[in-house]
């Protein structure tokens, strides 16, 4: 057989093989889910995460009309879960669920197993949340003044945890570090629920927490709420001031946000499948309250919009990684 006639039959191969490929893929999207999802969440059970991911899931699960199962991954900063499902098979049937940590990652962690933008498909925005600082029910600080005002005595004698290193709640202490010119100490953990059993305990002196982990306890009266992040009051905590507003300090303005993400290359058939469940799911009047009740905000955007956000917030959070000097570990 001549070259030019076998490399017209390679070529043939190959156009038939990519075509009936792309058939394959075409019709399992058309089926798609035919069985039970994975939501895999980067954090222990309890966290803010896990809360978020299975209130929605739980809806999800009923538009789609298939189980998902909630694997919850935790360590090294949501990184644990994110790698996972970066190398997942791109189906639709394996999607991580994550903080906005997942796009601060990249400004702290120099060398990372797998590219936060480009190996995963925005799925959509969840909620948008904002913090709360919080302290042990009887803990001496009664505002977010009283706090500056010891930590300008007795510098470096105050410590604070965190769901993580560069994660929104350490990245909110490190902001106030600045703002208020005091010393205090960082302390990472593996997640909020560890993080907030030491503050139950006294071990921390504080913390700034996503609602949603943090209302449980402020509600039993476990621990106090000093102030929100955010500019203005939060329904769901009333008479609990802003930080900018309690402590003088303007410039404070902070909040974090809950997404899903599928890995890179699900067809987009997929992608619009899962985003148009988790809308659904989040226009639910109980759905709505439950979030509500936690001080979370839904969202749902679309996956183009979700991916423009994720590039914005990777731009906004590196320069604030950056100023405050925070690294891992």
């Amino acid at each position: 057989m001549k070259r030019t006639n076998i490399s017209k039959f390679i070529g043939i191969g190959l156009v038939t093989a990519c075509g009936i490929f792309n058939m394959q893929a075409l019709a399992a999207s058309d089926k798609f889910p035919d069985h039970s999802l994975q939501m895999v969440v980067g954090y222990p059970p309890g966290g803010p995460t896990d809360i978020v991911a299975r209130i929605a899931a739980a809806e999800m699960s009923k538009v789609l009309k298939q189980s998902i199962v909630v694997d919850n991954r935790s360590g090294a900063s949501g990184m644990i879960a994110a790698e996972f499902v970066s190398k997942a098979k791109p189906d639709g049937y394996t999607y991580l669920a994550n903080a906005s940590l997942h796009v601060i990652n990249p400004s702290v962690y120099p060398s990372m197993k797998y590219d936060a933008l480009n190996d995963f498909t925005p799925i959509t925005q969840l909620v948008s949340v904002p913090l709360v600082l919080v302290v042990p029910k009887d803990s001496p600080f009664n505002s977010v003044q009283d706090i500056i005002d010891f930590a300008k005595k007795n510098p470096a004698k105050l410590n604070f945890g965190s769901a993580g290193n560069a994660s929104s709640q350490q990245l909110s202490g490190e902001l106030l570090k600045i703002l208020a010119e005091v010393d205090m100490q960082h302390i990472p953990y593996r997640g909020s629920s560890p993080a907030l059993t030491d503050l139950i305990g006294n071990q921390l002196d504080f913390m700034f927490d996503s609602m949603p982990s943090a209302m449980p306890f402020i509600k039993s009266g476990q621990l106090k709420a000093l102030a929100v992040t955010v500019k203005k009051p939060v329904d769901a905590l009333p008479g609990v001031p802003t930080v900018a507003d309690s402590a003088n300090l303007p410039e404070f303005d902070v909040s974090t946000w809950y997404g899903l993400w599928a890995p890179k290359n699900t067809p987009d058939e997929v992608v619009q499948t899962l985003w148009k469940a988790a809308s659904e799911a989040l226009k639910e009047p109980k759905v709505i309250e439950q979030y509500a009740q936690l001080g979370a905000e839904p969202v749902a955007s679309d996956p183009a919009t979700f991916k423009k956000f994720n590039e914005t917030e990777f731009e906004k959070w590196g320069k604030i990684v950056k100023l405050s000097g925070a690294k891992a570990d």
